[in-house]
């Protein structure tokens, strides 16, 4: 019983030693430790501020009839939204929430129709039209409601049931996707429109049912490709990445070396072998496959070009006496993500926890959170989660969306009926 109270008094004894220290030096400690929380409480709270206080307009892009360019076309769009992004004070990014423009761009399919649409920031709508018109000078641009506001709020619900996942990148952002680029008939030179698939499968839509396509893209600064880019290049070049030494590494390192020098100084031992760098003599083309060199040349060509923070998400939805996921799924994703997948370079798969789907325990519940919870994000142009954000370059964002060419003749796609022009200058006032 003694040694029961004993120990009781120690540990009484050692919370309010505990407690002792903690009292003296809580005002050092906890605020490191609180705050990287506050911090992301307060940069969440303060962009979404800022975010809702930002003007925007919903406007729909109608194709002309005779596109026969390429993709390349919607470069010039995207280059030109890359120069909207500005150095921001501290002030303006800390206080304010302030930060790169963000612009949905999305493709919706509603009961066999497909249109694009373009929701952007008031003051951006100028330059998005001028570009658009400097491009594709028929295209037809209207502004209109938001197409969300045609379904109920609350989905799923007694009437209606969807499907969604955000997307992510198979391997690092530096990988391209396939592009335009490869879509073209190494024969006649003729472009394989990569829109064509989503567009028939859109056509095929029964009434009631819809598909939602959306990227939400912001500039991202050019030294991303010095920070990120560069270091890859260097690890397919050499084959393997150097893992740099820590310092407690490179001290003993040192140390060593003195107390080695200072023993053979001693008794006259031999100095340490230089090791001979590795040969350089075979020139780089030689110490790579094939496969390796046309990676490095898509990455390369990629780095070159401005670039883009991106969520991708998508959801197919409809009333459920004629939902059926099974049916159309297997199409849509052939259509979204197979075409430009490719094994040697990059593919865009869906994220994982985001995904509608729920197994083993509390199915009901959770598949009806993780549906709420996208469609709201839809909805609302929301980024997160953050940790999938990926970045793209303006030609992988020109082949995701684009206006499509006069191949694609799907009676699902609205095309402008007629020429826009001047009036002629001679008519009577």
């Amino acid at each position: 019983m003694d040694i029961l109270l004993v120990s009781f008094a120690n540990i009484a004894h050692a919370f309010s030693q505990i407690a002792f220290i903690g009292a003296n030096v809580w005002f050092f400690v906890l605020p490191s430790m609180l705050t990287p929380l506050f911090l992301y409480v307060w940069m969440n709270h303060i962009i979404g501020k800022y975010e809702s206080s930002v003007p925007r307009v919903m406007l729909e892009i109608i194709p002309p009839k005779d596109i026969e360019k390429s993709p390349q076309l919607m470069e010039g769009l995207y280059d030109g939204l890359s120069g909207t992004d500005k150095a921001y004070t501290v002030f303006e990014q800390y206080v304010l929430g302030m930060g790169a423009p963000k612009f949905s761009f999305e493709i919706v399919g509603s009961e066999g129709h497909v249109h694009f649409y373009i929701r952007t920031p008031v003051v951006t709508r100028n330059l998005i039209e001028a570009h658009l018109y400097a491009q594709y000078p028929d295209v037809e641009i209207t502004e209109v409601e938001d197409y969300v506001n045609e379904v109920p709020k609350s989905i799923p619900n007694k009437d209606w049931n969807l499907w969604g996942t955000d997307f992510k990148l198979l391997k690092a952002d530096a990988y391209p996707i396939k592009t335009y680029h490869y879509f073209e008939e190494s024969v006649t030179g003729k472009m394989i429109d990569p829109l064509a698939g989503l567009i028939e499968v859109i056509a095929k839509l029964p009434p009631g049912q819809k598909i939602w396509l959306q990227y939400i893209i912001s500039p991202e600064r050019s030294s991303w490709a010095d920070a990120v880019g560069r270091a890859l290049i260097d690890e397919i070049v050499k084959g393997k990445k150097e893992k740099p030494a820590g310092i407690m590494s490179i001290l003993f390192s040192h140390l060593s070396d003195i107390v080695g020098g200072v023993f053979r100084g001693i008794f006259g031992g031999t100095p340490p072998e230089v090791k001979k760098s590795e040969s350089k003599a075979d020139p780089l083309d030689l110490r790579l496959t094939p496969v390796q060199r046309k990676v490095l040349e898509a990455i390369e060509n990629n780095l070159g070009k401005n670039v883009f923070r991106v969520k991708a998400r998508f959801m197919y939805l409809g009333r459920r006496e004629t939902y059926h996921s099974g049916a159309f799924l297997p199409a849509i994703f052939g259509a979204i993500i197979k075409p430009y997948g490719d094994s040697n370079l990059n593919s865009m798969i869906p994220y994982n926890p985001t995904k509608t789907s729920a197994e083993y325990v509390f199915m009901k519940s959770r598949l009806l959170y993780l549906q709420r919870r996208l469609y709201r994000r839809y909805r609302d142009r929301d980024r997160d989660p953050s940790e999938n954000i990926f970045v793209l370059s303006t030609s992988e964002l020109a082949t995701l969306f684009h206006l499509p060419d006069m191949s694609v003749i799907s009676p699902a796609l609205s095309r402008v009926a007629a020429k826009r022009g001047g009036s002629p200058s001679n008519l009577p006032i």
